[in-house]
């Protein structure tokens, strides 16, 4: 009952007034007598977290909680890309020539998803990257890649399911759900880095300052659940031989090389 109750949450509701609701009770003092249940519900991993279970003092702070330094690695080699986020790979392909991408045997347009002509161009037939966030996951974004940030926007207003479900009977999720997007340019090449919301309008709160990125520095954080699309310019990079779909994946691991 307790963990359907939280699916409901975190997962199924993205009208404005109920998000509106759970995103006051989860900032709330009140939510803090959840957060024992939640950590057990999701497998928590209490041993990498910054601070103990019992010093949340809501449930926000614990879906948006740090982790202590030496908990992840960071790939710091030159030419590599790495993971931005803790998540599943769902996805890993080309972007075709109408700009569209499939997943779950759906199509979405990177047209749409970026909302700008003008840059879409220079992603015809480069690589796209899906990376889901399940509730369980640590929800700090960080960059995957060395580089200069070129432009940052916001788009949609609505954030719909984007789990496994949300990407199969959902309308266009990935590319009409409120998203913050941030194109960088590297020695190779563009990317750039959609953070796509699941629930809860603005959901995602920007952390990084200034233009330069540094690979591994953190960029933003959700406060649910989400996903992070990663688009590559053409011919610039190299998926990693070790990726698969589905595959579990950490903050820093290698996902692939410039090239």
């Amino acid at each position: 009952m307790i963990q359907g109750l939280y699916r409901f949450m975190i997962e199924l509701t993205n009208g404005r007034w109920t998000s509106v609701i759970l995103r006051r009770f989860a900032r709330s003092s009140v939510s803090r007598f959840m957060i024992p249940s939640f950590a057990k519900i999701y497998h928590l991993n209490q041993e990498e977290m910054e601070k103990e279970l019992s010093d949340y003092p809501t449930l926000h702070d614990l879906f948006v909680r740090t982790l202590k330094r030496e908990a992840r690695v960071i790939d710091k080699s030159e030419e590599t890309v790495v993971s931005p986020v803790d998540a599943v790979i769902e996805d890993v392909g080309q972007i075709k020539e109408t700009s569209d991408i499939l997943v779950k045997g759906k199509r979405y347009s990177i047209e749409e998803m970026l909302g700008d002509q003008e840059l879409l161009a220079k992603y015809i037939h480069g690589t796209y990257m899906i990376l889901y966030l399940s509730p369980s996951h640590y929800h700090r974004i960080h960059s995957p890649v060395n580089g200069i940030v070129t432009k940052q926007w916001t788009l949609g207003s609505k954030s719909y399911p984007v789990n496994k479900l949300g990407l199969k009977y959902g309308v266009r999720t990935l590319a009409k759900n409120y998203r913050v997007i941030t194109e960088a340019k590297t020695d190779y090449g563009h990317v750039a880095i959609v953070k796509v919301g699941a629930m809860f309008v603005n959901s995602i709160e920007t952390t990084h300052k200034g233009s330069e990125l540094e690979k591994g520095s953190e960029m933003a954080y959700f406060s649910f659940g989400s996903t992070v699309v990663l688009l590559f310019e053409k011919d610039i990079f190299q998926i990693d031989s070790t990726i698969h779909t589905p595959k579990e994946i950490k903050v820093g691991e290698k996902i692939g090389v410039f090239r």
